[in-house]
């Protein structure tokens, strides 16, 4: 286990699936974690669950700059910034609103948040940015397309931001997820026919859970990976090795 006492961690989505796991992650490894989530229920679940009791619990809706820039101006100090939030509209898969909520959400916000909180990352001295691009950033989807191509952008961003930042002391790097149990995914745990063929085409079958992503976002923002960045680091049980 990494050790991130006297750490302040921001994880965007960190009351949802993988960003849940990640935020109690940090936490069990002594750092100060802020969860910022969306949407009432799931703020209020995990308002109750006693894995979150040291996590501070805050909402932000990460399509909006002046949520965003809010949060950053009233956090003092930041280490380390793990973007979570998304989702995967696919209503009509390749109308423009669909490749344009998408886009806001998974890329721009990725860059909103990024954006604000690059002077706190700077003051760090070692600060990490671990966004959550996809195993889609590499293929293509019929059913997804709007999703895959703003994950394809969150990939390309990583890495641009990790040339151009690098002289500020600030790595960035993405883990790259697979098929995981999230509430994301949920419809398509319940399909047999889909959840077999991801199956068979995953070395270590079946799907991961949200806590197979904590350890290498951990990794990935602490001084064990102090000579990586521009990294896209999939986690998906070798599902890309086909």
């Amino acid at each position: 286990m990494h050790d991130f006492s006297g750490k302040t961690v921001l994880v965007t989505g960190g009351t949802g699936g993988i960003g849940g796991a990640v935020s109690t992650a940090f936490a069990r490894a002594g750092a100060n974690v802020i969860a910022a989530g969306w949407g009432q229920a799931e703020l209020d679940a995990r308002r109750t669950d006693p894995d979150f009791a040291r996590i501070s619990i805050v909402e932000l809706n990460v399509g909006s700059d002046a949520a965003v820039q809010a949060l950053a101006d009233e956090t003092p100090a930041l280490d380390i910034l793990v973007n979570c939030a998304g989702i995967s509209a696919r209503d009509d898969p390749f109308a423009v609103e669909t490749f344009v909520n998408n886009y806001d959400i998974n890329m721009l916000g990725t860059l909103r948040l990024c954006n604000a909180f690059l002077p706190h990352l700077e003051a760090s001295g070692t600060g990490a940015i671990v966004n959550t691009a996809s195993m889609m950033s590499f293929l293509g989807s019929g059913t997804s397309p709007a999703y895959a191509a703003s994950k394809g952008a969150v990939a390309q961003a990583t890495k641009s931001m990790a040339i151009a930042w690098a002289a500020k002391g600030i790595r960035v790097n993405a883990i790259a997820p697979g098929w995981i149990k999230t509430p994301m995914s949920a419809a398509a745990v319940h399909e047999p026919a889909f959840t077999a063929r991801v199956a068979q085409r995953t070395p270590m079958g079946g799907w991961g859970e949200p806590h197979h992503l904590a350890g290498p976002v951990l990794f990935l923002a602490s001084p064990d990976a102090a000579w990586v960045t521009g990294v896209i680091l999939p986690v998906d049980g070798g599902y890309l090795a086909f």
